[in-house]
C-alpha cells in the first residue's frame, strides 16, 4: 500500500488545525481508503492554542505527526523542513487554512499515479482582495520576464512532490530555500492543476507588506540579475547624460561668458537625483548581499523544540545541518 504524506505549516491556526485534521482523515477513510497517510504538522511558535491542539490530535491518532519549532524561522524555511520529515512515497504541501482546497488532494494523486513526479496547483481565479490578485499578478510578471530561471504564475507552493524529488530537496542544503523557484528549476516534468482559490476558513492572513516584500526579494535575488543590471546600465545612462549637459553648459559658458548665467539650480538637481539613485541600488545591491550572506552562514532551517510521533523515523535519517 503506498503512503501518502501531508505537511501542513502553521502559526497561529488554532481555529483551522482541528478541521483540517478532521477533514483529511476523513478524506483518506473514504476517497482514498486505498492508500495509507501520514499527517504531518509543523509549528512555527504559535502564541494562541495551535500547540495544545496538536498535542491532542496527535493523541488520538498515531498517524498525525506535529513538528514544534523553538521560535519563528519565518514563511519559507518552516515548510520546506516539514516537506523534508515526511516518509511517504509521496509528499502534499497544503496551508493550514484551506485557501488550498482538500477536493486537490485526490486530482494531485491521480496525476501523480500517471507518472508525474510532480503536480502542482495553480491558482486561476482567487476570491481574496481583487487588488491584491492583480499586484501579485503584476509581480509574477515582472519576475518572469527578468528570470533567468522559468518562473511559474500563481503558484503558492501547493502541491504533491514526489519522494524522488524530496530527496533532490534534502540535499540542497540550501539555507533560504524559495520553493517556487526550487521547483522550476531543479524539478521533474509536472503537471499544472488550476483552481479557484476560496478564502481563509477562520483567522486573519499572516502575511503583511514585509513579508510580501521579503518574498518578492528572496525571489528577485535567487533568480535574476536585473537589479545589478539595471545598476550597470542606469550609471552609465546618467553618466552619459551628465557628461552631455555638463558640455552644454559649457559651451554656453564659453560663447556668452558675460550673459549666461546657470546658477546652482542644475548643480544641486543633479547632486540630489544621483545621490537618490545611488541609495535606491545600494538598497537594492544590499538584498544581494544579504542572500549570499544568509547562504554563507549557512544557518540550519530551523530548530526543533519538540516532535511528537515520530517513533518511526530514526534520528540518522534526519537531513544534516536541519537540525
Amino acid at each position: 500500500m503506498k503512503k501518502i504524506s501531508i505537511s501542513i505549516p502553521c502559526y497561529n491556526e488554532e481555529e483551522n488545525v482541528v478541521p483540517m485534521s478532521e477533514e483529511i482523515t476523513k478524506l483518506f477513510e473514504t476517497t482514498l481508503k486505498d492508500y495509507d497517510y501520514e499527517l504531518l504538522f509543523i509549528d512555527n511558535d504559535s502564541t494562541d492554542r495551535t500547540r495544545e491542539l496538536l498535542r491532542g490530535i496527535c493523541e488520538k491518532n498515531k498517524k498525525v505527526k506535529a513538528i514544534f519549532n523553538a521560535k519563528n524561522f519565518g514563511q519559507f524555511n518552516s515548510p520546506f523542513y516539514g516537506m523534508l520529515q515526511t516518509t511517504g512515497d509521496c509528499t502534499i504541501c497544503m496551508v493550514c487554512d484551506f485557501q488550498d482546497p482538500i477536493e486537490l488532494i485526490p486530482q494531485y494523486i491521480k496525476e501523480w499515479e500517471n507518472g508525474y513526479k510532480i503536480v502542482i496547483g495553480i491558482k486561476k481565479t482567487s476570491k481574496e482582495n481583487p487588488i491584491m490578485y492583480k499586484l501579485r499578478s503584476l509581480y509574477y510578471k515582472i519576475i518572469k520576464k527578468f528570470s533567468d530561471v522559468e518562473q511559474i504564475e500563481h503558484f503558492t507552493g501547493s502541491g504533491l512532490y514526489d519522494k524522488d524529488f524530496i530527496e533532490v530537496c534534502r540535499n540542497l542544503n540550501d539555507p533560504t530555500p524559495f520553493m517556487r523557484g526550487i521547483v522550476a528549476e531543479l524539478g521533474y516534468r509536472r503537471k499544472e492543476i488550476p483552481y479557484e482559490q476560496p478564502k481563509r476558513r477562520a483567522g486573519k492572513s499572516h502575511n503583511n507588506l514585509y513579508t510580501l516584500y521579503d518574498a518578492a526579494m528572496l525571489s528577485f535575488t535567487s533568480y535574476t540579475k536585473i537589479g545589478l543590471r539595471l545598476a550597470t546600465f542606469m550609471g552609465f545612462f546618467i553618466g552619459l547624460v551628465s557628461f552631455a549637459i555638463g558640455m552644454v553648459y559649457l559651451v554656453q559658458k564659453l560663447l556668452h561668458w558675460y550673459s549666461f548665467s546657470a546658477g546652482l539650480a542644475p548643480l544641486m538637481i543633479g547632486i540630489f537625483f544621483i545621490g537618490s539613485v545611488q541609495l535606491f541600488f545600494l538598497g537594492f545591491m544590499g538584498e544581494y548581499i544579504l542572500a549570499m550572506n544568509q547562504r554563507i552562514m549557512n544557518r540550519p532551517l530551523v530548530v526543533e523544540e519538540e516532535r511528537i510521533n515520530f517513533e518511526d523515523w530514526p534520528e540518522e535519517n534526519i537531513p544534516q545541518g536541519f537540525i
